[in-house]
């Protein structure tokens, strides 16, 4: 091999489905929203057994094809949404995001395009042969991601919009989406349950807390691009404080929602539980240096820890009540 050869920009690239490549495709579908999707369609698949009140007879090879099909499609969904906000971001993501593939040059634009687009048809597709409800919710969340991150609309330069944007899908659609969804595959009511709407809530208020978090260690790119945000426009104190404060709330809601028995759930599990986790938050949030970056993205990395639990414990006191 010459050497004009082995220094070409083609050598470098990883070649198709290798290591590197999967890899790489697991960064470009930002792992944290990837797991949050798959234990919200997990936990709301745990919600409705619990609701149905026949959990061993639930748990069965029929009653797992409602899980497969959403899981598939959902987390389709979730690439396409992410994969395009990241090809309308190269620039921006160059200097807030370098390690994302297409910031970086792991993946061509054309590669980026081509997993957007495949995934997107591939989650309509699977949502449609699975349930009415299941491609109502999909075809809304991807629409709206859609209306997120692609010109001329391009709501994320909304600060308020922005934030709806998140915390609508993440909060309100998929989390009825995909009860109705279950409900619909089990032949259940399709009234919508206390324990469902506590949930909904929750997570509904909880995700308008990471929608602003998210923007803190990003305030260079962002600033730079003209993408106004509520950091930038209240300040990196100001906002780690709203989303602290909103988060503790939230924790305080569900404890209230157990201890009032408003949702069929275990109120001693619920109480241990999100006092633990609330405890667990302020003292980790009294160890954040603002003017440090690395800390500010851990500590929105662990937001989104705190967020995925609330999608395994609250199901589990759903059915321990």
């Amino acid at each position: 091999m010459s050497q004009s050869s082995q220094n070409s920009p083609l050598s470098s690239k990883p070649a198709p489905f290798s290591f590197d490549w999967l890899y790489a495709f697991w960064k470009f579908s930002r792992p944290h929203t990837i797991i949050g999707t798959s234990l919200s369609v997990l936990g709301l698949y745990l919600i409705a057994i619990a609701v149905s009140g026949d959990v061993m007879n639930r748990v069965s090879t029929s009653s797992l094809v409602p899980l497969l099909g959403a899981w598939i499609s959902c987390l389709c969904g979730n690439v396409y949404i992410v994969g395009l906000n990241q090809l309308e971001d190269v620039e921006i993501d160059k200097i807030n995001k370098p390690h994302l593939p297409l910031a970086s040059g792991e993946f061509s634009r054309k590669t980026g395009q081509l997993i957007v687009a495949f995934t997107g048809v591939l989650a309509l597709i699977v949502a449609w042969l699975t349930g009415p409800f299941l491609l109502g919710m999909v075809a809304i969340s991807l629409a709206i991601g859609t209306a997120y991150s692609l010109p001329p609309i391009r709501l994320k330069q909304f600060p308020f919009w922005a934030a709806v944007c998140i915390f609508s899908v993440r909060g309100t659609i998929v989390n009825l989406g995909l009860y109705l969804h279950y409900s619909w595959a089990f032949q259940q009511s399709q009234a919508i349950v206390p324990a469902v709407w506590a949930l909904t809530l929750f997570i509904l208020v909880f995700t308008f807390a990471i929608a602003i978090f998210k923007d803190i260690p990003d305030m260079e790119g962002d600033r730079l691009y003209n993408i106004s945000t509520f950091t930038i426009e209240l300040g990196a104190q100001a906002v780690f404080n709203l989303a602290l404060w909103t988060i503790t709330v939230c924790y305080l809601g569900i404890i209230l929602v157990a201890v009032l028995r408003i949702a069929s759930v275990n109120p001693i599990f619920v109480v241990i539980t999100h006092l633990g986790l609330l405890i667990w938050l302020w003292l980790r949030s009294l160890a954040v240096d603002l003017e440090d970056k690395s800390a500010i993205a851990q500590f929105y990395q662990f937001i989104w820890k705190l967020f995925f639990i609330e999608y395994l414990i609250f199901p589990i006191a759903c059915l321990l009540a």
